[in-house]
Parts: C-alpha cells; sequence; structure tokens
C-alpha cells in the first residue's frame, strides 16, 4: 500500500538536505596525497507523488595536482590514463566550480538547505572532495562536511548485498562490468541503487518523520 503521508517535496523528504550521489576515481587511497582523477555527480529529483528519480549527471577529468601521487595499481583498476591528450582535464578548481554551480542551483530550487553526499562507500568520496575543496581554498562547497547516506549500508539492510555490482543486481538492475569503475557509471548505478531503496521504504513504511514531527515539534 503506498504511503499517502509520504512527502511530496525534496525539502520536507531529508531535513532540508538535497541528496547528489558522487563517485570519484583516483590515483590511490590516501586524500590527502593521491591524485583526484575522475568525478561525477547525479542530482536526485522527487515527483508529485514523493518519488525520487536520477536527474541530471554531472561530471568531469581532472588534472594530478602539483605533487600528487599516482599508485599503478589505481589506474590499472580504474583504466585512467592521467596524461591522455584526449581527457580534455581541467585542474580540481575548474572542475569543482563548474560542478557545484548547478548543485547550488537545485538547492535553490528544491528549497534545501545543503546537499548530502550520497555515494558507496561514501566516506572515500567525500574525504576526496574535502580534500581538493581544501587545496582549491573554495569557500562555497555546497555539500555538507561529514554527513552522507552510504548505500552500503542501505543495501546491506535493503538486499543482504553491500558490492555495488551485487547490491545492484538483488535490486532488479542491470549491470555492465565493462562499464565498471568509471565515475559516471558507478554513479549513476549509485543513485538508481538509492532511488530504489528510498522508494520502496516510503511505499512500505509509514512515515516516521512526519510522526515526530507531530507527537514531539521539539525533535525536528
Amino acid at each position: 500500500m503506498p504511503n499517502n503521508n509520504a512527502p511530496t517535496k525534496m525539502v520536507d523528504r531529508f531535513r532540508g538536505y538535497l541528496p547528489v550521489v558522487v563517485d570519484v576515481e583516483t590515483g590511490g587511497f590516501n586524500a590527502s596525497t593521491d591524485a583526484l582523477l575522475e568525478v561525477a555527480a547525479v542530482l536526485i529529483t522527487m515527483d508529485k507523488e514523493g518519488q525520487i528519480k536520477r536527474g541530471r549527471t554531472l561530471h568531469a577529468n581532472i588534472e594530478p595536482f602539483a605533487g600528487a601521487n599516482i599508485e599503478q595499481e589505481a589506474i590499472q583498476f580504474n583504466g585512467i590514463d592521467p596524461h591522455h591528450p584526449f581527457r580534455e582535464s581541467k585542474s580540481e578548481h575548474e572542475a569543482l566550480q563548474e560542478m557545484f554551480r548547478p548543485i547550488r542551483q537545485a538547492l535553490k530550487e528544491s528549497s534545501c538547505k545543503r546537499a548530502i553526499l550520497v555515494g558507496h562507500n561514501a566516506f572515500f568520496d567525500l574525504g576526496f572532495l574535502n580534500a581538493a575543496v581544501a587545496r582549491c581554498g573554495i569557500k562555497r562547497n555546497p555539500f555538507h562536511p561529514f554527513s552522507t547516506f552510504d548505500t552500503v549500508s542501505l543495501s546491506g539492510l535493503a538486499y543482504g548485498q553491500t558490492v555495488l555490482a551485487r547490491a545492484a543486481k538483488a535490486a532488479g538492475m542491470d549491470w555492465n562490468q565493462n562499464d565498471a569503475h568509471s565515475a559516471i557509471y558507478d554513479a549513476e548505478q549509485t543513485a538508481e541503487l538509492f532511488c530504489k531503496i528510498v522508494n520502496a521504504w516510503h511505499q512500505h513504511v509509514p512515515n516516521m518523520v512526519r510522526k515526530i514531527e507531530l507527537e514531539d515539534p521539539s525533535q525536528t
């Protein structure tokens, strides 16, 4: 039975936060020393029935910052040649500023106060994003500095799977291993997975957020 009490505006669904799915491809695991090579972000929208959906995809190939470390194992895994002439890569500052503008516009249009990063092992993506923002001295970062929605935990709860490919298949999604480990593909698949889980929750579970608001306004 559909949940007729589900919020129909994004600002009311996640306490004023706008989910934005992010995936990064990097030259290693250390956000402070290793290169950020590629980033994709997928905006999440909501229809008039309160169902969330995948929106616009933003993407940039990024030049390694000066002195960045790049592990050979990392680029063998993600298949990126950081110095390929056809990458059309941009500096971290240019890429992030171009990506943040439409995110800020989406915040304005949805009346949300801040973006919240959604990721599969979200701490990894947020760590590299925050490190790049700090290197570039960007003052208007639209993302919450530490809060995230992690689809590892959500898909573990919903489907009993924590690996992205297995969780996607358990959710009834297609998965192309040849496209995996590119920022766009992984971000869009993670966005689809996140939407499926949130929409299933809305369909089957009472709106506890609204119940808490009605019973105890001090908790909002």
